[in-house]
């Protein structure tokens, strides 16, 4: 029965941290309804009226979820500063709040700093933030200089408590959300082998779903590499243990994505497309080989499993059953004991033999030696080999510094021109529709400008927030209806929708507002003022406070979505061309380079390019010839990364790898599909440029490879595929781009 509970709490702690990797969401959401809850129980001790227990539970939500810094220190510095920039809003709000023109006039002023403060980092960022939500919170209450002593006290309350709440009661160190990030990278590796266990396990009539599975599997993972790679430098001890864990979690990456290509090529007709496992909705090829009455797939079958079980269990010694599954898996990376079957099905058990050293270097890396009595040769061989790259990992090479932009042309000082124009439409508009709650329209013109770039992405986060504000609207009449006059019973439901709100933000921008607007009814019930006109009016002030912020966004210094993203494409094609000239370059006998760091920051510049293509491929999108060629570039620019990533990895064990020689010959043969990529990206700059891509023979044609040269050894013959294959991607890649293809000689 232990045993069962314990196995119990084991999945429930892996199903949490997959779906909620670092519990950074959990931890957000208890941080501020706790800080609420606390900011509520002191004033109420101190027999506060209603009003200022409104403003303090909205102080207490600002002073928390502002705060972004990443250290300790570094947030109680800005929470120490936050104070006193609550208390000047408060009280320029209660001063100029009877001057209507001249406190309309110095909100905008106030907008234009606080979006203008984010070029000062996260620091600049958060006391903007709680200058501008401040002022807006002392709008709500309807603040007076008489009522300043009060509100000065609910503020002060409400910031101690958000101190209490984040270093005592939910504190969250650099290393504490470093480690529970790798628990979720584990959970989610699991996760993505258990899918790939249904892709070998699919009939015909289930391989699309079994194959979305596996794509899905595959992104949440990137994306939880892509938070470790975050929070390395602070959550460990030094640069050289930083950098051994960032090239764990890039090898457990790589081999787990190559294991799901395998996979797919073993059960249909021919060697699977990398982009297959990238284009969202492409169909799954058809399956040719029966995985149910074949001995080799029931054997492939337990293999998976016993790699699901390594994975979960990869901080448990105990007993030996571990370490032969161990054994025999690493066994494969040397040829022991393949079943016979296919050339592909056996490729695919060498792939978990290579998932199985990548599980061990992760659990070397996370957790410190491990004990080695039971290991087999093939086990203390590739333990010797993650120990001599340990050795060879450096400290990298310096970050080249970034151009800055001045001016206009600095993001920060663009867009504290177009939030302080549209916030001044938005005072406008909202006027004309409300004298008393016309900064409905401002919050949302100001909120739909944080975090984009875009005139695009402007358009559709307004739409998500006035979609979620309608629903929202309608839950909030009906939970007024039921809570009526009763307070503890609204402030307690307060606090749960807090919660959601908090812990849905970053999964749904739709649901945030929904709760948000829920939540606002019923403090309107508290405050009395509730009625069905006020929560239509803030409907209207929201469709009037978005509409203001795509005009301001269209017409002002305006940023068009392919402006945008062509500027992203040329940044992750100049990071791919960086990436493949490194990794070719050392591939070939050149000097080592910081081949890990290139790729993040590709992986990095692709995850701005996905973002930047929502307003593009947004399923209401009008354009769907656009928006289908939107995600096949994206999804080519995956595949070339996925390469990309592999030729680095492998280039990196060139020194410490026996199986992999540097070869002269590669710089040649793939200097082509480098000039291809600074070819497209030249012509994405300027459409005018007349450059061309080329196609030709293969790369292994231009090795040389013939019948009387000796067969490449098994590493080798990877890094000639997946070269072979980036240069097929790339030429793919010129075609929807308008890149003409010229085959040299015809």
């Amino acid at each position: 029965m232990r045993a069962a509970g314990h196995s119990v709490r084991t999945r429930l702690r892996d199903r949490i941290a997959a779906s909620d990797p670092g519990l950074l969401r959990l931890t957000a959401g208890l941080r501020t309804v706790g800080a609420i809850a606390l900011t509520l129980a002191v004033l109420s001790l101190l027999g506060t009226d209603v009003p200022h227990l409104v403003a303090g539970a909205m102080a207490a939500m600002v002073a928390t979820f502002a705060i972004r810094e990443k250290q300790p220190g570094a947030q109680a510095v800005t929470l120490a500063l936050g104070l006193p920039v609550a208390l000047a809003s408060v009280s320029l709000s209660a001063v100029l709040g009877e001057r209507r023109v001249v406190g309309d006039a110095f909100f905008v002023v106030l907008i234009f700093c606080a979006v203008y403060g984010r070029r000062f980092g996260d620091r600049g960022t958060a006391l903007g933030l709680i200058a501008f939500q401040v002022y807006f919170l002392s709008l709500f209450v309807g603040a007076t200089v008489s009522a300043l002593p009060g509100l000065y006290g609910a503020i002060t309350v409400a910031f101690a408590s958000s101190a209490v709440l984040r270093f005592a009661v939910v504190p969250a160190t650099p290393a504490g959300v470093l480690v529970r990030l790798r628990l979720a990278f584990r959970a989610r590796l699991a996760q993505l082998v258990s899918a790939q266990l249904d892709l070998l396990d699919a009939g015909e009539d289930d391989m699309d779903k079994a194959l979305q599975a596996v794509r899905e599997g595959t992104a949440r993972l990137h994306e939880t590499a892509m938070m470790i790679q975050g929070r390395l430098e602070e959550g460990t001890p030094d640069e050289s243990a930083a950098r051994l864990v960032q090239r764990r979690i890039a090898d457990a990456e790589i081999a787990a994505e190559r294991l799901g290509l395998l996979l797919l090529s073993a059960r249909t007709a021919e060697r699977a497309d990398t982009l297959t496992l990238h284009l969202p909705g492409a169909p799954a090829p058809s399956v040719a080989v029966p995985a149910a009455p074949d001995e080799s797939f029931a054997t492939l079958r337990r293999d998976l499993r016993a790699l699901h079980t390594l994975v979960l269990r990869a901080g448990d010694d105990s007993g030996t059953a571990l370490a032969h599954v161990r054994n025999r898996l690493l066994g494969y990376r040397d040829e022991e004991n393949l079943p016979p079957a296919s050339a592909a099905v056996q490729d695919v058990f060498r792939g978990i033999g290579e998932a199985a050293r990548a599980v061990l270097g992760l659990r070397i890396a996370l957790d410190g030696p491990q004990d080695e009595s039971d290991d087999s040769p093939a086990t203390a061989r590739s333990r010797e080999e993650l120990d001599a790259e340990e050795a060879a990992l450096d400290g990298g090479a310096e970050e080249p510094a970034q151009e800055e932009q001045t001016g206009l042309r600095r993001p920060t000082t663009r867009a504290a021109v177009q939030v302080a124009v549209g916030s001044s439409l938005a005072i406008a508009g909202g006027e004309l529709l409300s004298t008393q709650r016309w900064y409905w329209a401002v919050l949302t013109c100001w909120i739909v400008f944080i975090n984009t770039s875009s005139t695009g992405e402007i358009l559709v986060k307004g739409y998500r927030r006035l979609l979620g504000t309608v629903f929202g609207v309608v839950a909030g009449i009906a939970l007024a209806g039921l809570v009526g006059q009763h307070t503890v019973t609204a402030f307690a439901l307060v606090l749960v929708l807090i919660f959601a709100m908090f812990y849905t933000a970053p999964l749904s921008y739709t649901l945030m507002s929904f709760f948000v607007t829920a939540m606002l009814g019923l403090l309107y019930t508290l405050l009395h003022t509730y009625s069905y006109d006020v929560l239509v009016l803030r409907i209207e002030e929201t469709a009037i406070g978005a509409v203001c912020g795509v005009v301001a966004a269209a017409l002002v210094l305006p940023v068009q979505t392919d402006r945008r993203t062509n500027e992203l494409l040329v940044t992750v094609l100049d990071r791919l061309a960086e990436v493949a000239e490194a990794a070719v370059g050392q591939l070939s006998g050149g000097p080592a380079d910081d081949l890990l760091d290139k790729a993040r920051d590709l992986d990095q510049a692709l995850a701005d390019l996905r973002a930047a293509t929502q307003p593009l491929t947004h399923p209401v999108t009008p354009l769907r010839a656009r928006r289908d060629t939107a995600r096949y570039v994206v999804a080519l620019l995956e595949t070339c990364a996925y390469h990309a990533r592999t030729l680095a990895a492998t280039a990196e064990l060139l020194p410490t790898h026996p199986s992999i020689a540097a070869d002269p010959r590669l710089r040649g043969a793939a200097g082509r599909t480098v000039r291809n990529i600074r070819a497209i990206a030249a012509r994405v700059t300027d459409e005018h440029a007349g450059t061309k891509a080329e196609t030709g023979p293969s790369i292994a044609s231009l090795l040389g490879s013939d019948a009387g040269t000796p067969r490449y050894g098994r590493i080798t013959d990877r890094v000639l595929r997946h070269l072979e294959r980036l240069d097929e991607a790339v030429v793919g890649l010129a075609r929807p781009l308008g890149v003409p293809v010229e085959t040299p000689g015809r």
